[in-house]
């Protein structure tokens, strides 16, 4: 008899994934259902306001301009929630260990090549540095404490300019300290790096340093971040 073909995972539906994002936005600003609801009343009062306003004034041309207001306060409300799940997410994965990673691996796009897993990492301190390669040049992160990081950012930066020689090394710290990037900035202070170098020798460069790094596979993932239970979840 034939085995069965397990079932496939059923994903949650859009109502289920809006629950769960309100539910992990509202855990960092308990105020958030009280201005969704101002959002979506001072839609629904705008919409009817403009249809008292507008030419000629009637009882379906109110209800219409007020349900295109509940559309637009409904909007504005998951735009606003959106962001705030955002900014929550922030604030739970700032000083983590690992945090930089899930930002690199996750908030970048397609014109920079990062991986979640550090280049370079101390096992005992969780310092970790991360390296991101684009068309901005190589981007070595540091997480962690920046005296300790010292070394680990500088075995980084000689391995890329032994294999890529001339291409412009950026060392970002993560932190909030003077010359820090915060964990919220880290991924748009990258992409707004000007461009230094074509597609072309991107690609070259990625080749390069990838043959030279050594393998981090045995290397300890920082302890302290699940980035599955982090992450804010968004509806599709």
């Amino acid at each position: 008899m034939a085995a069965r073909t397990p079932a496939p995972e059923k994903r949650p539906g859009f109502f289920s994934q809006l629950k769960s994002l309100f539910v992990f936005t509202k855990q960092a600003y308990p105020w958030l259902a009280w201005v969704l609801i101002a959002i979506v009343v001072v839609g629904i009062a705008a919409g009817v306001g403009i249809g008292f306003l507008v030419p000629p004034v009637a009882v379906w041309s109110v209800i219409l301009w007020g349900i295109s207001g509940l559309m637009a306060g409904f909007l504005g409300a998951m735009i606003t929630m959106t962001r705030l799940s955002t900014r929550a997410m922030y604030r739970k994965l700032d000083g983590m260990p690992g945090a930089a990673g899930h930002i690199l691996s996750t908030g970048l796009g397609r014109k920079w090549q990062a991986t979640e897993m550090p280049v370079g990492v101390n096992p005992k301190t969780q310092d970790a540095v991360y390296r991101v390669i684009g068309r901005g040049g190589v981007v070595i992160v540091g997480e962690g404490s920046r005296g300790r990081l010292t070394r680990l950012i500088a075995d980084e930066r000689g391995k890329v300019q032994r294999v890529a020689s001339g291409v412009p090394v950026t060392v970002l710290y993560v932190g909030h300290g003077e010359d820090e990037v915060p964990i919220s900035k880290l991924a748009s202070t990258i992409k707004h790096l000007p461009n230094k170098i074509d597609r072309t020798t991107m690609a070259a460069v990625v080749k390069r340093v990838e043959s030279v790094s050594k393998s981090v596979t045995s290397l300890p993932i920082p302890k302290g971040i699940d980035p599955t239970k982090v992450r804010a979840p968004r509806p599709r």
